[in-house]
Parts: C-alpha cells; sequence; structure tokens
C-alpha cells in the first residue's frame, strides 16, 4: 500500500519531562540539541483546540462510522454463514479433522448443534440471509458480508476490549478515540464520539471501552441518554442562569489560561479549556439534537419506534443518524448491553427475541441514511465481540466462538454486495481472507482517510499506533 506517512509526531507529556530533566542537568552540544528538539515539539502543539478538524492523510471514503455492536456475541452460522454439513452431522462429535478445539466452558467435545432457520438468498448479490433477519435482508444489495474475522479473546470482557481498542487488556484508546484524534470534529458544539446503550450501564468493561487510554482525555467517548438530559451533569443546576453560567466559565477559562501560559508543553490544560467550552456549548445542541419532535411519523415507523420491542434501539439508531447529520464522527450504539446475545442455552428464545428487537431499527438506519445521501459517507459496521461455535453447549445453545465470525459493513465507500473470506465447513474457523481485528480497524481507519501506520502517539518514549504495528487496510473491500 503506498501511502502518505505523516511526520506531525504527537507529543506525550510523561515523555518530556524526563527530557527536561535531562536537559537542565545536561551541557555541550547534547543538551543543545535536545533544547533544540524540545522547542520544535512545543511550537508544533500550541493549538487553540486539540478538536479542530484535520485534513485526512489519505483519500477519505467516509466522514462518519456508526458501529452497531451485537453485545454478547451473535451467531454467524445461524444468521450470515449457513453450514449445510453441520446440519447433516448434528448431535454427532466434531470430526477429529478439525483438530482440537478449546471453549471457555469446555465444549470442544459436544455433539455439534444443527441449525434451525430457514436460508433465502437476497437482493441482486445473493447475500444468503436467514430467517432471524428478515428486514436486513431487504438491504442486501447495500451490505458487504465479512465471514472471516477472528481475534484473540475468548471470554466477554477481553474479548470486548480487544473490538473496541485492539487489545484484549485495558488501558488502551478506543477506536472511535485514535479516529478523533487523527482527524478531530467536524462539530465543535458537541461530542465527537459518542456512545449509547439500549441498557445503559450494562455493556462489559463499561467506560473502558470509549476510554482515549493514553491519549489526551479530550479525546475519549461520550456516553448519551435518553430524556432532557443526554449528558449526565450536563444541565445548570436550580438557581444557576445562563448569565451566572458565563461569568463562572469565562473566570475559569481566564484562570486556566494564565495556568497554561507558562506551561504550554502540558497538553493536557489546553484539554481542560477546550472542555469547558465544549460543555457549555453542549447546553444548547444536545437536546437539540436529542429532541425528534422534528421527525415525521414515516420516520419513526421506519426505525420501529412505534413497536414496544423495537423502540428503545430504534430510538438510538434514529439518533445515531441525527448525529452524524451535524458532523459527529463516531457513533457506537450498544445492542444487547450486558452479553444479552451470549446464548449458551436457548439459543433459539434468545436470539429470536435479540434479533426481534435490532433487525428492523438497522434495516431502517440504511434505508434512512441511503434516502437522505447520507450512506456513501457513512461507514456502517454490524457485528459482535465475537461468534458462536457448532458445538452444543447444554443441548441447545452455543459457545463463544473467536476463531471465525461474520461481521458485515455499509456506505462509506465500501463496494456492496460482496461476501469477503470464509469459514471451514462447520463455521469453526477462519480460513480464507482471515481479517484479525486489528485489521478491521486499519480498514475502518483507512476508510476514514487515516494511515494507521503513520498515525502515531508518543506514550513513554515509544510511538503507538491504533492497530499496535500491525493490521493492515483490507483494500478489495472498497470501489
Amino acid at each position: 500500500m503506498n501511502t502518505k506517512h505523516s511526520t506531525d509526531t504527537p507529543y506525550n507529556s510523561s515523555a518530556y519531562s524526563r527530557r527536561d530533566m535531562l536537559l537542565k542537568s545536561g551541557t555541550g552540544f547534547g543538551a543543545l540539541a535536545l533544547a533544540s528538539l524540545l522547542n520544535a515539539e512545543k511550537s508544533k502543539f500550541k493549538t487553540k483546540n486539540p478538536l479542530a478538524p484535520k485534513p485526512s492523510p489519505l483519500k477519505a471514503r467516509a466522514k462518519s462510522v456508526i458501529f452497531l455492536f451485537m453485545e454478547g456475541g451473535p451467531s454467524h452460522i445461524d444468521l450470515f454463514d449457513p453450514k449445510p454439513l453441520l446440519n447433516q452431522l448434528a448431535g454427532k462429535q466434531l470430526p477429529e479433522s478439525f483438530g482440537t478445539v478449546i471453549t471457555p466452558m469446555g465444549e470442544g467435545r459436544s455433539p455439534l448443534l444443527g441449525s434451525k432457520r430457514k436460508w433465502k438468498q437476497h437482493g441482486q448479490c445473493g447475500h444468503w440471509i436467514s430467517d432471524w433477519l428478515p428486514h436486513t435482508a431487504t438491504c442486501a444489495d447495500d451490505i458487504t458480508v465479512i465471514r472471516s474475522c477472528w481475534q484473540d479473546g475468548i471470554n466477554h470482557s477481553g474479548s470486548v476490549c480487544q473490538m473496541n481498542t485492539g487489545s484484549v487488556i485495558g488501558g488502551r484508546p478506543s477506536l472511535g478515540s485514535w479516529a478523533i484524534y487523527g482527524l478531530g470534529s467536524e462539530n465543535q458544539n458537541l461530542p465527537s464520539f459518542v456512545i449509547m446503550e439500549d441498557n445503559p450501564g450494562r455493556v462489559n468493561n463499561g467506560p473502558r471501552n470509549w476510554s482515549s487510554g493514553f491519549l489526551p482525555a479530550v479525546y475519549q467517548g461520550t456516553a448519551f441518554k435518553g430524556g432532557n438530559a443526554p449528558i449526565a451533569h450536563l444541565n445548570n443546576p436550580k438557581g444557576v442562569n445562563k448569565k451566572r453560567q458565563l461569568e463562572k466559565r469565562d473566570l475559569l477559562l481566564e484562570l486556566n489560561r494564565q495556568h497554561a501560559k507558562k506551561r504550554e508543553i502540558q497538553t493536557e490544560l489546553e484539554a481542560r479549556i477546550q472542555s469547558y467550552e465544549l460543555a457549555f456549548n453542549m447546553q444548547a445542541q444536545a437536546p437539540e439534537a436529542m429532541d425528534l419532535s422534528s421527525e415525521s411519523e414515516d420516520t419513526r415507523e421506519l426505525y420501529g419506534m412505534h413497536k414496544k420491542e423495537t423502540a428503545t434501539f430504534g430510538r438510538n439508531c434514529l439518533l445515531a443518524r441525527r448525529l452524524v447529520e451535524r458532523g459527529v464522527r463516531f457513533v457506537q450504539l450498544y445492542h444487547g448491553a450486558g452479553s444479552k446475545w451470549d446464548a449458551h442455552s436457548g439459543i433459539e428464545n434468545n436470539h429470536t427475541s435479540m434479533c426481534k428487537s435490532s433487525d428492523l431499527p438497522v434495516a431502517g438506519l440504511l434505508k434512512d441514511l441511503k434516502r437522505r445521501g447520507l450512506l456513501d459517507e457513512t461507514l456502517v459496521i454490524w457485528g459482535g465481540e465475537f461468534g458462536r461455535t457448532p458445538m452444543s453447549e447444554k443441548g441447545n445453545g452455543r459457545d463463544h466462538n473467536p476463531t471465525g465470525f461474520t461481521m458485515w459493513m455499509a456506505g462509506g465507500g465500501v463496494r456492496p454486495g460482496q461476501v469477503i473470506g470464509k469459514t471451514d465447513d462447520l463455521g469453526l474457523r477462519a480460513i480464507e481472507d482471515p481479517l484479525h481485528v486489528l485489521d478491521l480497524h486499519a480498514t475502518i481507519l483507512y476508510a476514514l482517510g487515516l494511515d494507521p501506520q503513520a498515525l502515531t502517539f508518543l506514550h513513554k518514549g515509544r510511538p503507538e499506533r491504533p492497530t499496535i504495528n500491525t493490521g493492515e487496510p483490507f483494500l478489495p473491500l472498497f470501489a
């Protein structure tokens, strides 16, 4: 891949404080050279707004991302990846030719569980989609199915963490944070990275999933809720009017700026100043973005807001459209927060319910984005942290399967109607064009116009990258 690498190496305060100590204690030409380097770095980061829009170093195919995260692990072999051999061998053990399989619950030698789904090909592209997703099936020609995803985690916490940050161990920045760090925000009155859960406060790992990690805190995600207070602690307390709020804000900004003048190298101070200004602007803009009163009844029905089972996720999907419409860069929606897709037993009841509450809203989002001309510039991603095993658990469920599972993408320059990769004949392992989570992350960043190998942040003296020095964009996805 011929890409132009950025020379703008981001700054890390902890590393430079040690260099400052060396500079103060050193003499001669070495110290002079170090001083020159430090001054050059300081001059780069006298920015007034760390969230200001930045030009993309590569051709940007998408302006925004909407990540529809099905938390708990939807079964690819019951939704998008039919396996006739599975039904033929149902009730028997996994053939020895598939080797040893380690699962969280030790179900490697359990009988194979056939799929009860009815499968049809949909659209001109002929995507195989099961009867659990009839509404998504109507959008078949707009999506590209990736059947060869895999990752390193085996439990929910590590796997959700890796799907968000690239690592099964917490502490790294989330994908959304890297995107905002690399591109800034198109809307200075709303958060550039927004999270919404259908079951607030229940997703595995909680805010660590949208943390900025070692990046400045200004790049972390903001959790939205419904109602008149979409962001916690944003509204003024009783007795504080707008005039008093402005006076308090202006005083805080002036004190912070005076403090920051002598500490230009500490970018965290500028981030704190920006957070106060953004919070004030959001007091007016966030409630407006969350107000659905201007949406037509037709639009509400498109998202399933007229039905009890689809109302919650339908509302979140509609809000996601309104946010990207207003320049929000990265929106992540959790469906099944609290691992509700986790069908260790009773997969028929579990997935029937989960699909029923998500299928119509997801299809509504794709159709609404398309009719408004937003799908071309919005990358929509659907998937969970892993798939499910072909072996049974408890007789009627499926265990976690991180070695081969399905996700799909739509819009954002992705060439629709494709099927990327394949799993083996039982859907256990990815065997053709395997795409690791880090490859998926690299592909998403590439769609936004970022080179994941050139996007760096100096952390403890080491240049860190969003895909941990691995992961490559899968270019055949794009038109």
